[in-house]
C-alpha cells in the first residue's frame, strides 16, 4: 500500500518549481547523504551533475541549475533565507569552487560542471546524474524527480509500474476514493477526522497542529509577499507583477502591519459581489509571483500550482466565514493532501509525466474537496466536488513560454482556484447517487490522458504557446 502523510503534498520550499527546483536541490542532498554513508564524502575531489530530459528542456527557467547547485552547498530549502541564494550561486560562479555540503571546498566551473542533456531516461522525464571524482574514478548516482518534490533513485524505481512505495504504518491505508469513504463511514467521521486518524499514527497532534500552522503561516505569508511587491519578473519575459495593482484597488483604507493583521483587515472590508473573484484572482496571483522569482512557497501538490489552495482557503476566511479559525484551516488542509495522495497514486502530479492537469488541475481538485468539507459537504460531496474539478481541467497542457513559470502558469492558478469554488457549490447542490463519473474514474482518466498527451506538451517547452510565442517576442 502506497503511504503518503499530508506533509509529503504540502512542503515548503523555494520556488519556482517543485519537480525542477525543490526535486533536484533534494535529489542533491540525498546524493551527499548516499556519499556520506558509503565513506566517500571525504574523497570526493570534484562533482559534475547532468540534467536529462525536461529538467534539460525547462531546466533554466525553473532554475534547475540553481536548485542543483544550492543543494550540493548544504542549503535547506525550506529554511534559506531567500535572498542569500544570489550570494551562493555567485560566489560559486566568480570563484569557481563549491563548498561541499558547506563542509569542504572542491573545483566547480559553473560553465562546464553542469549539462543538459536533450535525452530522455525511460523511467521518469525528469531525471538528474551526479558523478563524484574520487581518485581519478567516477562514482555515479542518478535520481529522478516524481512531481511535487517528491524524488526516487534508480535502483528503487518499479520500472513496469511506474511508481514507488512509500511504505507506513497508517492504521487506514487510502489508495482511493471508495477506500475514503469506506472508512469515513467506519469510523463515522469526515475526512478530515480519518486523514487525521492516520497522520496521528506517525506523529503527536500536537505536532501536527504545529506544522500545519507552519504551512498556512507560510502560505499567509507569501500571500501578503505577493500582494505588496510591484515590478517585473525576472527571467526576460518582462511579465509584470498584477497582484500589486488589484490588491492595491481592493484593500481599502484600514491600516495593518503584518500578514495576520492584513487578514483580520480584509475580512473587515466591504467586498462587493463583482470583487469577490477579484480577490481570489489576487490571492492565487500573488503567491505563483511569489514563486516565479525564487521565493519561499508550499508545494500545493506542486510549486507551479502553488497558489491554487491557499487562495480558495482565504476565500473561505475572507469571504464565507469571518469566524474561521485555525481549526478551519487545518481541516481544509487535511481534506487537500488525501486528495492530493489520491491522485499521485493513481495518476501523476508530474506536469513532465501528464501536462498542467497533474498540477493545476489536482490542485483544484484539491482546493474543491476542502473547501466542500468546510461548506457543509458530506465526504460523498467532498469527492463529488474534487471530480468535478478535474474533470474540467482534463487534457490541459503545460507549455511554458520560456521554461519559466509564469505564462501561462501563473494565470492558471487564479483559474484553477475560481473552478474549485464552482465546483466546491456544484458538489454541494449534487446527490452523490446521482452522480455518473466517480471520482476514482476520473483519476484513471486523467492517467489514461496523460499517457496518451504528446510528449510535446509535457513541460518541455516545445510545443502551444511555448513555441507560439518566444522571449525575442517579448
Amino acid at each position: 500500500m502506497e503511504c503518503i502523510s499530508v506533509f509529503d503534498m504540502l512542503k515548503i520550499g523555494v520556488g519556482p518549481s517543485s519537480s525542477h527546483t525543490l526535486g533536484p536541490w533534494r535529489a542533491a542532498e540525498r546524493w551527499i547523504a548516499e556519499l556520506k554513508n558509503k565513506n566517500k564524502f571525504d574523497k570526493v575531489e570534484k562533482v559534475k551533475v547532468d540534467l536529462f530530459g525536461s529538467l534539460s528542456l525547462t531546466g533554466k527557467g525553473h532554475a534547475t541549475d540553481y536548485a542543483v547547485l544550492l543543494g550540493l552547498s548544504g542549503a535547506d530549502p525550506e529554511r534559506i533565507p531567500t535572498e542569500d541564494i544570489d550570494v551562493i550561486i555567485s560566489n560559486i560562479k566568480n570563484s569557481k569552487a563549491l563548498c561541499f555540503n558547506n563542509e569542504k571546498m572542491i573545483p566547480f566551473d559553473f560553465n562546464e560542471g553542469i549539462t543538459f542533456n536533450r535525452k530522455f531516461l525511460p523511467f521518469h522525464a525528469n531525471a538528474l546524474t551526479f558523478t563524484a571524482t574520487i581518485n581519478g574514478r567516477n562514482y555515479k548516482s542518478t535520481y529522478y524527480s516524481i512531481g511535487g518534490g517528491f524524488v526516487v533513485q534508480e535502483e528503487r524505481k518499479i520500472a513496469k509500474a511506474n511508481k514507488i512505495i512509500f511504505y507506513c504504518t497508517f492504521p487506514y491505508p487510502i489508495e482511493t476514493g471508495t477506500q475514503l469513504l469506506d472508512f469515513c463511514k467506519q469510523l463515522e467521521l469526515p475526512i478530515s477526522g480519518v486523514v487525521l486518524e492516520n497522520e496521528k499514527s506517525i506523529r503527536e497532534e500536537d505536532a501536527i497542529d504545529s506544522e500545519l500552522k507552519r504551512v498556512w503561516d507560510t502560505m499567509l505569508e507569501c500571500m501578503y509577499l505577493g500582494c505588496h511587491t510591484e515590478g517585473n519578473l525576472p527571467g526576460g519575459l518582462n511579465v509584470r507583477r498584477r497582484a500589486y495593482d488589484t490588491h492595491q484597488k481592493l484593500k481599502g483604507e484600514l491600516p495593518y502591519n503584518t500578514p495576520q493583521e492584513w487578514l483580520e483587515t480584509i475580512r473587515l472590508t466591504e467586498v462587493k459581489f463583482r470583487q469577490i473573484f477579484k480577490w481570489v484572482s489576487c490571492f492565487a496571483l500573488a503567491v505563483n509571483e511569489v514563486n516565479a522569482s525564487l521565493g519561499r512557497v508550499v508545494t500545493a501538490p506542486t510549486n507551479g500550482s502553488a497558489g491554487v489552495i491557499p487562495a480558495v482557503l482565504m476565500y473561505y476566511m475572507v469571504i464565507e466565514n469571518h469566524k474561521a479559525n485555525f481549526e478551519h484551516v487545518k481541516r481544509f488542509l487535511l481534506v487537500a493532501g488525501e486528495i492530493g495522495s489520491i491522485f499521485k497514486k493513481g495518476a501523476t502530479i508530474s506536469a513532465a509525466m501528464g501536462g498542467c492537469q497533474a498540477e493545476i488541475g489536482v490542485s483544484s481538485a484539491m482546493a474543491a474537496g476542502a473547501l466542500c468539507e468546510l461548506l457543509g459537504g458530506t465526504p460523498e460531496q467532498v469527492l463529488v466536488a474534487a471530480e468535478i474539478a478535474m474533470e474540467h481541467h482534463l487534457g490541459l497542457t503545460c507549455d511554458p513560454i520560456g521554461g519559466l513559470v509564469q505564462v501561462p502558469c501563473i494565470e492558471r492558478n487564479s483559474m484553477g482556484a475560481i473552478k474549485a469554488i464552482n465546483a466546491a457549490e456544484l458538489a454541494l447542490d449534487t446527490d452523490p447517487n446521482n452522480v455518473k463519473v466517480p471520482l476514482d474514474k476520473v483519476v484513471n482518466t486523467m492517467w489514461e490522458t496523460a499517457k496518451d498527451m504528446n510528449s510535446k506538451y509535457k513541460e518541455t517547452s516545445e510545443g502551444g504557446l511555448a513555441v507560439g510565442v518566444h522571449l525575442t517576442d517579448c
